[in-house]
């Protein structure tokens, strides 16, 4: 998901250099939110693997 991310910052980039406002906007709003939501997941991933290793061990 992060690469996607990347992926459309990159467009929103190249969109906001040769002018096409709109789609660059369009673009950085999906990356941003692809963003966010790739840090969520990776949050919840690291609480449970925190609680879940100290009952293992």
């Amino acid at each position: 998901m992060l690469k996607w991310a990347i992926i459309f910052f990159i467009i929103s980039l190249v969109a906001g250099v040769l002018g096409f406002t709109g789609v660059a906007t369009g673009a950085a709003t999906i990356a941003k939110v692809l963003f966010f939501i790739a840090l969520a997941i990776f949050l919840i991933v690291l609480i449970f693997g925190v609680f879940l290793g100290v009952l293992v061990f």
